[in-house]
């Protein structure tokens, strides 16, 4: 630990989910984000012989590991969609030649032949399954390319699985356990709570001026996210306006933008990032005093997980959820949008092969950088149907649509050195722009090495455009692979493009997903619209966790606390009108005269249930109970 993490200590859970592993048994890991869960896998790996291979369905968040590792003097590699042939086997060979301790690797390459056959002669320790509940079709993010995962136990039938997640429900924690072929039941679970972090909901028709108005008031950096490109700038324009420091993140704008932008608020030099959920995935700020919602996610998988990243350091911090009638009106709306009708789904079918000019019959394997918004509008598509019928067609199995590839030009010598020696010495002009490339990077002989065109014009004193023109005449003359700077997403084809006429939307993912997202949707505006009951308890009963305590800092909570009472008599009187109740409605004497305790308290309870419809009057003036705290 001490030696690559700078830690003398595990945080809770780790040591526990590492001694399970080391026992030889298959495991179910939850933590909740920024609890550390990546450590599991690697200090374990770390500490016995071969490589550990983590399947994860996020590009981004792989590479970052992977550069991470490499910065601690431990090697690793990815293996994912975005790669050329050529790249595929080079990695492949490292990875079964070449001493690695990490193999990163997408979850659609499981299907590939090449990497199968080479996995045989590759000496693995561990399957870790980072993001796990991605594999459960009740999970929030369901991504059919992760039920591949089980054939991995049948290439490597004595290797154990470690499986991740921060966001699990008990029905996708049992799923999870039965599509990876668990031998026997074993999860281990840090509790979801946090104490330091505050959950409030704040019922706002103008949200700018109650975010002005707040961020005026408060100190610290915090994200304010929301759902729209364009919000991202006008809010931090707004905040600007009003003197208080604020950038814009989405994933519209250039890698170069992003970067800095994201750079700025860790650095400080800003202090407010407003941003859609494009942002946050990977970045470990644990300063982080407060995220605010100004539009509520569309499940509360994706609010627990965005809502926890303020403050990972311990100290308090705050999750503020802005909502009105207008949000409830758009998640319903949103549903339609989610699910776009089957022939819009053909359509967007059609239009794809079409816009890759690909044969009927063909295309099986083949992946493409992939511009959204231009094919939306080339074909006169809306943006968000198109999308969704993407994610739709993955989900049966006809395609992989990838979250945003962006990474640096990256080059590789095909060429031995004394092959490139010859080369140098019958090509004088290119002699000492090779010898520039190999001064300022290694590993270029065995790997991919990712390179910056514009600090080599740099230290040769020349353009850019120069460096360009003598990298692609080197790649043509097979010296070197160049491939330069990308950042898009792009489509896999998983099968052969079919006539439309004989696509088949399942009604498993369509009819059945889209009862879980409504169920997910309405959860969010339930949690929302509610003030009766404790927002922390009410996220981890979400979770599971369904007799947690009141959390007493909530909004909801604060109400409570105005009653006069401690929470712990608060909830003796509640709870013992639930169970008096639970047996047999009562007139309000009735229950009164049998209830234990302070008389004006009871009274004060009693009122403040009906008050909040968690008691209700029947007809005969009965007491029923009718909710939950």
């Amino acid at each position: 630990m001490s030696r690559y993490w700078g830690f003398s200590s595990f945080r809770p859970l780790q040591e526990e989910i590492i001694r399970s592993v080391a026992e030889g048994n298959d495991t179910l890991a939850l933590m909740p984000t920024g609890g550390g869960k990546s450590v599991t896998f690697q200090v374990y790996s770390l500490s016995v012989e071969g490589m550990c291979l983590v399947v994860t369905p996020l590009i981004a968040l792989m590479k970052d590991q992977v550069e991470n590792l490499k910065k601690r003097g431990i090697k690793a590699l990815a293996i994912h969609s975005g790669m050329t042939r050529e790249e595929m086997n080079v990695a492949l060979d490292n990875a079964t030649w070449g001493d690695f301790k990490f193999l990163y690797l997408s979850p659609e390459r499981i299907a590939s032949e090449r990497f199968r056959e080479r996995l045989k002669q590759m000496k693995i320790n561990l399957i870790a399954v980072d993001e796990a509940h991605c594999i459960s079709q009740w999970g929030y993010d369901f991504r059919p390319s992760y039920l591949r995962i089980a054939e991995l136990r049948e290439l490597l039938p004595e290797k154990k699985i470690l499986a991740l997640t921060a966001t699990a429900t008990p029905q996708v924690v049992t799923d999870i356990q039965e599509k990876l072929h668990f031998v026997k039941e074993n999860v281990l679970k840090k509790s979801f709570r946090r104490e330091n972090l505050i959950y409030k909901v704040r019922i706002e028709e103008d949200k700018l001026g109650y975010l002005l108005r707040t961020l005026k008031k408060t100190t610290g950096c915090g994200i304010v996210y929301t759902r729209s490109r364009k919000k991202t700038r006008e809010i931090a324009e707004a905040l600007n306006r009003e003197g208080i420091k604020a950038g814009y993140y989405h994933a519209g704008l250039s890698s170069e933008s992003r970067h800095r932008r994201q750079h700025e608020w860790i650095s400080g030099k800003i202090r407010i990032i407003v941003a859609t959920n494009a942002f946050g995935m990977g970045i470990d700020k644990p300063d982080v005093r407060f995220v605010l919602h100004a539009d509520p996610p569309d499940s509360l998988e994706a609010y627990f997980q965005e809502a926890g990243r303020a403050g990972r350091d311990g100290k308090k911090a705050m999750a503020v959820l802005l909502f009105n009638n207008t949000d409830t009106v758009r998640l319903k709306k949103g549903i339609n949008e989610k699910f776009p009708p089957p022939d819009t789904i053909k359509k967007v079918y059609d239009a794809l092969g079409n816009y890759f000019q690909i044969a009927v019959g063909f295309g099986q394997g083949l992946s493409y950088d992939f511009d959204l918004v231009g094919f939306s509008r080339k074909f006169q598509l809306s943006i968000a149907h198109t999308h969704s019928a993407l994610k739709i067609l993955e989900r049966d199995g006809y395609l992989e649509l990838t979250d945003e590839l962006e990474r640096p030009s990256i080059i590789h010598f095909r060429v031995n050195r004394d092959d490139l020696y010859k080369f140098q010495v019958a090509n004088l002009k290119f002699d000492s722009f090779i010898k520039l490339l190999l001064r300022s990077y290694t590993g270029m002989f065995t790997d991919y090495t990712a390179i910056n065109e514009d600090l080599l014009a740099k230290r040769a004193k020349t353009t850019r455009e120069v460096i360009y023109k003598y990298l692609n005449y080197l790649d043509s003359h097979k010296i070197i692979h160049y491939i330069p700077q990308k950042d898009c997403p792009f489509i896999v084809y998983t099968r052969e493009r079919l006539e439309s006429a004989k696509l088949k939307v399942s009604k498993e993912n369509y009819t059945g997903r889209k009862k879980i997202y409504e169920e997910q949707v309405g959860a969010v505006i339930e949690y929302a619209t509610k003030s009766s009951t404790c927002r922390s308890a009410t996220l981890l009963a979400y979770f599971g966790d369904k007799h947690s305590a009141r959390c007493g800092g909530c909004d909801v909570c604060e109400k409570m606390n105005s009653l006069g009472m401690s929470n712990m008599e608060f909830d003796r009187i509640s709870n013992d009108i639930k169970e008096l109740l639970g047996k047999m409605p009562m007139l309000k004497h009735e229950l009164f005269f049998k209830l234990k305790g302070n008389e004006e308290n009871i009274q004060t309870v009693i009122k403040w249930l009906l008050d909040n419809l968690i008691l209700t009057e029947r007809i005969d003036k009965k007491l029923e109970w009718n909710g939950k705290i």
